[in-house]
């Protein structure tokens, strides 16, 4: 291949976002082939076939950006003056335009711009036609909002959205909570695995020994049966809820209903519930099916009936009604028992009759979002408890045969898939399997999709954790076939990201966390930083070589380790010798450390009380590290090899209080995150967890 068809191409995939080069987890340059940035320019949908097609689609973009009189997005954050940039031709530059501000409540602002008195910031000509691109400050203050510009000369018109956003998100300060994935939780109640009265019970648990939050994994909707595919990381959609977390003896309906009364005192189906009780590991698909029949038995007497409830769902149903064409869209995929990719084409194209699927199956999946929200409404908003306690978890993407993906097709890149470059650990990268976020695609659609995906969790959280916080900046695209080792990053526009954040987590009154562990360039950081978006400082990735930890930062959330790392038990044990006397002697100068003591025990409370007196915003403590736990969670790169996200918590919620060690540690935690400050423990010497 010539030289100068590199060049081209290469000047062609930087146009479209993307990076032609980038550095591996082990710090190795890796340039990117030319096949591979074929593949991405063309699931970007820039006109190219091959290399023939570099150079007319070179000159297709030039004239279509010019062409495009605004950007369809523009942000201005609080108390900045709005200027909006468009692109005229030259001969329609200096005429009367009219302009209309529509703000997000309704409001419409109405008048006439000369557009020969604004200022020209650029011109040029372009295949024989001349531009230039003028500024326009709006004459008005813009509130916090999703804001409406459009620009009108004749018969054209052209449309922006204005993102007016508070330029930090909403903040907490010092508090802590406990994390344990929800289906690992073990009680006298649940059915084999955690539901959303475990979670409201352990967080009335943490909140009455001083914690403020219980966080877990993403309780979004999975695939449990056919398809199957129970990854919180692989959701079908991150709109709607998991039913598998639904406690069904505590919902409304069984007070009046006999056939769901019968169901659950019948001897099969409480020994079927023993059996999944005693089960060491959840068992998604058996336990799905036991409460499901409750569920449905459940259902049908709602909609049988004419009472409050069922009326409550209908109006539920009318003012969301997306949760239909939800539900729908389960019952087609249990008919088909695959997920959509494999439907006739007209259903893969968002078209479904009610032959497509049962209608007592799309009835049932109607019922129990509805079902699930009110549960997890009585977990967020809680009579007596100041705000929302929850951690939720927003998974960076969803499964590419589910719901989201099927609707929203035109806001995702099909052809690709996302992952991770290769390095140390996994050579050869990392292909996660989901289709990403097309970055010109979604910003068209106003980030509208986006936007439901925040609002769906920021209802009920008073902390929202961002997977992967880097894909706000780029991701890592890998081609339908080429393998992880030849993916791409491609770029997003981080600014419009972080403004729907700010501006959502302010109206929510909900505190961001950026999962920004592993490789992450410089840029993101400071952007977190600026944003008031919390770090994730985790401590054995904060060891310093011979020097103990890293400082933490104040814009921060702290803790021992994350829901794919080893408990902090295995962690202790896997360190060397010296790697254990380098943290230890750190501890010990912190004045939270008794000299020369090694034990597990006693490193762990010393790490904890160093997190709790740090100037970290959230201290997040596994509520597993408390019991010493050894076994992971989660392994990544282990889908056979490990039991990934079945494994029960060892300790049960019930005897939780009944555990000395962990009712010293929590008591200590609470008069740490008080008042106490590492300055303070180094002048007092500290106390004892």
């Amino acid at each position: 291949m010539e030289e100068t068809e590199v060049s081209l191409l290469h000047q062609l995939a930087r146009l479209y976002g993307i990076e032609i080069s980038y550095y591996d987890g082990r710090g190795c340059l890796r340039r990117a082939s030319e096949d591979s940035l074929l593949a991405v320019l063309m699931a970007l949908g820039a006109p190219v076939n091959d290399m023939h097609d570099i150079e007319s689609a070179l000159r297709e973009h030039q004239q279509e950006q010019w062409r495009r009189c605004s950007e369809p997005v523009v942000v201005v954050w609080d108390r900045e003056c709005a200027c909006l940039e468009f692109n005229l031709p030259a001969d329609r530059a200096d005429s009367l335009a009219e302009c209309e501000l529509k703000l997000e409540y309704g409001e419409v602002y109405n008048w006439k711009s000369d557009l020969s008195l604004l200022p020209v910031l650029q011109a040029a000509p372009v295949e024989g036609t001349g531009y230039v691109v003028k500024q326009l400050e709006l004459p008005y203050v813009l509130p916090w909002g999703y804001h409406r510009f459009r620009l009108l000369q004749g018969p054209n018109s052209w449309d922006t959205l204005i993102i007016c956003a508070p330029s930090q998100a909403y903040g907490v300060d010092r508090i802590w909570g406990g994390f344990l994935p929800l289906y690992s939780i073990q009680s006298r109640n649940n059915w084999g695995s955690g539901d959303f009265l475990d979670l409201k019970a352990l967080l009335n648990w943490l909140q009455d020994r001083g914690g403020s939050v219980v966080g877990t994994l993403p309780l979004l909707a999975t695939y449990m049966d056919k398809p199957f595919d129970p990854s919180p990381y692989s959701p079908v959609s991150r709109l709607f809820w998991n039913e598998f977390y639904i406690n069904a003896a505590a919902v409304p309906e069984l007070e009046r209903c006999p056939q769901a009364q019968s169901l659950l005192n019948s001897s099969a189906l409480q020994k079927e519930i023993e059996v999944l009780r005693s089960d060491p590991l959840v068992n998604y698909r058996r336990g799905m099916a036991v409460k499901r029949k409750v569920l449905e038995e459940l259902g049908r007497c709602c909609f049988a009936g004419d009472g409050v409830r069922q009326e409550a769902i209908r109006r539920w149903t009318e003012e969301y009604p997306g949760a239909r064409d939800y539900a729908r869209f389960r019952a087609a995929a249990e008919k088909q028992l695959a997920g959509w990719p494999a439907w006739p084409q007209r259903m893969q194209e968002g078209m479904l009759r009610q032959s497509d699927y049962d209608p007592e199956v799309e009835r049932y999946h109607l019922y129990i979002q509805w079902v699930a929200r009110e549960q997890l409404r009585s977990v967020s908003t809680q009579p007596g408890r100041q705000g929302s306690g929850l951690y939720l978890d927003l998974p960076l993407g969803v499964n590419g045969g589910g719901y989201d993906v099927w609707r929203e097709q035109a806001s995702f890149a099909l052809d690709v898939s996302t992952g991770a470059p290769p390095d140390s650990f996994f050579t050869s990268g990392q292909d996660w399997g989901f289709p990403p976020l097309h970055p010109q695609k979604i910003r068209k659609r106003g980030y509208r999709y986006y936007v439901d995906c925040l609002r769906n969790h920021m209802q009920y959280a008073g902390i929202l954790r961002l997977d992967h916080v880097a894909g706000l900046h780029r991701l890592f695209w890998i081609p339908r076939g080429h393998g992880a080792e030849n993916g791409v990053y491609v770029r997003y526009r981080a600014e419009e990201f972080y403004a729907v954040l700010a501006l959502e987590s302010h109206r929510h009154k909900t505190a961001l966390v950026g999962e920004d562990l592993g490789t992450v360039p410089d840029q993101v950081r400071t952007e977190m930083e600026q944003h008031n978006i919390y770090r994730m400082y985790i401590l054995p990735f904060q060891q310093r070589q011979d020097q103990g930890l890293n400082h933490v930062p104040r814009d921060s959330l702290v803790s021992l380790n994350t829901h794919d790392m080893p408990p902090f038990n295995s962690f202790w044990a896997g360190q060397s010798p010296d790697e254990r006397k380098c943290l230890a002697c750190f501890l010990n100068d912190m004045g939270v450390l008794e000299p020369f003591s090694l034990a597990a025990e006693d490193i762990l409370k010393a790490s904890l009380k160093f997190l709790a007196s740090s100037s970290g915003r959230i201290l997040m403590v596994n509520m597993e590290d408390l019991w010493l736990e050894t076994a992971s969670q989660n392994v990544p790169g282990t889908l056979d090899e490990h039991p990934n996200w079945r494994r029960k918590a060892r300790c049960s919620l019930d005897d939780f209080s009944l555990i000395s060690r962990l009712m010293q540690i929590t008591q200590e935690l609470e008069r740490l995150r008080g008042n106490t400050r590492v300055d303070n423990v180094l002048s007092s010497g500290g106390g004892k967890l």
